[in-house]
């Protein structure tokens, strides 16, 4: 269930309503009776005509980095919902550090309204901001981003997340907070929800494919030699033995360098 969801429906369920034709919208809410009555949940999307005073309100919410959620009717507009997603202290250093790595381009894309994206964006310090996306505009927006750049990493945890992990080149799901969906099509997933491995990850990813590419490398060069070497009758028991058993060790312990990569 997603978080903002989550909040509401433990404050409601401390009293008693009954629900019926109950009806969720994709990027814009949710709808349903409630004893009867019709009622509606959702963004600016999900409701027309908002009067300007409510308007002015919803703007001044989301210029604080709140997402604003509408609920009324289809005739008027009952009451504001103001949540805030709590942003991780070691956002901001993650981010930091990834353009530390080589990272050049780092992009929130969030179904939130663009203030308060724009909000979280600046506090985090990402080079550029998608905001207002449905699920296939992510996927869209991705699949654009690998024409242009080649290779791209997209971390998510919800369900909105998934078509976009799939697409992405390496997709990376929040273990702990996310939903099975976007952890069954992630390629990686953060057990413990620590964003702080990111970069970790990266720097231990490149590494290991350096230290692939050098065995590979050092076991061919070995082999051409003591191959060469049986032409003019040059190859004896020990530059054999040296070529099959002492190249596999050689390549162990270049591997066991892999250890020394710390965070």
């Amino acid at each position: 269930m997603h978080p903002l969801a989550a909040a509401i429906i433990k404050k409601a369920a401390r009293t008693d309503y009954q629900v019926d034709e109950f009806t969720s919208i994709t990027g814009k809410g949710i709808t349903g009776k409630v004893n009867g009555a019709g009622y509606r949940v959702g963004n600016t999307k999900l409701f027309t005509d908002i009067p300007a005073e409510i308007a002015h309100q919803i703007t001044s919410l989301q210029n604080q980095g709140k997402t604003v959620m509408i609920m009324g009717t289809s005739k008027e507009i009952l009451a504001l919902i103001a949540v805030a997603d709590e942003v991780r202290e070691s956002s901001r250093t993650v981010i930091e550090r990834l353009h530390q790595l080589g990272i050049k381009h780092t992009i929130l894309l969030t179904g939130d309204n663009k203030a308060t994206a724009e909000t979280i964006g600046r506090h985090v310090g990402v080079t550029s901001i998608e905001a207002e996306l449905m699920p296939e505009d992510k996927l869209a927006f991705i699949k654009k981003l690998k024409k242009e750049f080649g290779r791209v990493g997209m971390v998510g945890d919800g369900v909105n997340d998934a078509p976009a992990l799939a697409s992405a080149t390496v997709g990376i799901a929040m273990g702990g907070a996310g939903t099975d969906t976007a952890l069954e099509t992630a390629d990686i997933a953060l057990m413990n929800d620590d964003l702080k491995k990111l970069p970790f990850t990266i720097k231990l990813s490149r590494k290991t494919l350096q230290i692939i590419k050098q065995n590979i490398t050092l076991s061919l060069v070995v082999k051409l030699i003591a191959l060469l070497l049986v032409v003019p009758g040059w190859l004896t028991l020990w530059i054999a033995i040296f070529a099959d058993m002492g190249v596999t060790l050689l390549v162990t312990f270049n591997g066991l360098r892999l250890l020394r990569v710390k965070d």
